[in-house]
């Protein structure tokens, strides 16, 4: 029963971590023009290149993003992508869907047979990445953006940090901290540590996701509530320096990005179906239900992802979180 509930379920409200700066660092070049285009980093070879390729149906754009959380402690997480996303804009301007597919996704990556599909980004940066997630929805990623969670410390001090709501006492084993249920305010150390802890939260990187959004929620709220301009411009100078994108995205790119997010009603979050879990070659990995994954990819190619959101899911809270 559980099983058959899982491969059926979409979850609305999880991810969004990464696009969500990429769409704060839109406004804020939106805002502040060009001053500071030349900080944003640009990726050679992100796109991939030669046929074989999904075509593309006119309908929407779609923009594969990634968060890459570089950690001391765990150096090689530096080559893996810890959060991936695809994301499309509605043709008609209203919607915005951030899907996240699940980073241990068990998928086949071209050259690699099957494995973990954030493995692709290790194997062949984000080019491989990219022609393993057109593969697996045969959707035309129009675009790639990428953000190293280590700038989430500096955005958040720029902005005298965030507040989010805890529902239960928890303890982080890896990082040695103490939650307590309630509002916290949290400086940029304690967020980066919040939106990292999976260990001895009841759905472990599902738990995780929410955190990462309930995060994001407060810290666009903070973002887009502060008028002091040298908060802004420190918060700015800080996404810049934690995102890159591929070397097609313009200035006139990222200020068309962020026309079109104020002109949408409505921004969903969904994560890719999921059937269970399995373990292959003594990893634990996500097994994604096919016929789930095929019906949403379905509806980003033809622009009709709300139909699919009303007949299979709904709306999760980042008001408060585990």
């Amino acid at each position: 029963m559980l099983r058959n509930r899982s491969r059926r379920r979409v979850v609305i409200g999880c991810g969004g971590l990464a696009m969500g700066v990429l769409l704060l660092l839109a406004g804020g070049l939106y805002l502040l023009q060009r001053a500071y285009d030349g900080e944003v980093e640009r990726v050679a070879g992100a796109m991939p290149s030669g046929g074989g390729r999904p075509e593309s149906t006119g309908r929407g754009e779609n923009w594969l993003l990634i968060g890459s959380d570089r950690r001391a402690d765990i150096p090689s997480m530096g080559s893996r992508a810890d959060t991936i996303m695809l994301v499309h804009l509605a043709g008609r301007g209203d919607r915005v869907s951030l899907i996240s597919i699940p980073r241990d996704g068990f998928v086949p990556v071209p050259g690699h047979g099957e494995t973990k599909i954030n493995a692709a980004f290790a194997y062949g940066g984000p080019s491989l990445l990219i022609r393993t997630v057109e593969q697996l929805t045969r959707v035309r990623v129009d675009h790639y953006a990428a953000l190293d969670f280590g700038g989430f410390v500096k955005m958040t001090d720029a902005l005298g940090g965030v507040d989010v709501t805890i529902t239960k006492n928890t303890y982080d084993p890896m990082h040695e901290r103490r939650w307590k249920a309630g509002r916290q305010h949290l400086d940029g150390a304690e967020a980066l540590d919040f939106v990292r802890q999976r260990w001895n939260l009841p759905g472990g990187d599902l738990d995780r996701i929410k955190r990462q959004q309930a995060f994001l929620h407060a810290l666009a709220a903070k973002a887009l509530d502060t008028r002091n301009p040298l908060k802004i411009d420190r918060f700015v100078r800080a996404a810049t320096a934690s995102v890159s994108v591929d070397d097609s995205v313009t200035t006139g790119t990222l200020r068309g990005l962020a026309q079109r997010l104020l002109r949408a009603s409505l921004m969903e979050y969904l994560t890719a179906p999921v059937a269970g879990m399995a373990e292959r070659d003594g990893q634990s990995v996500v097994l994604l239900d096919d016929d789930g994954v095929r019906a949403l990819s379905t509806a980003v190619r033809e622009d009709r992802v709300g139909d699919f959101v009303t007949r299979n899911g709904a709306a999760n809270s980042v008001d408060a979180v585990r």
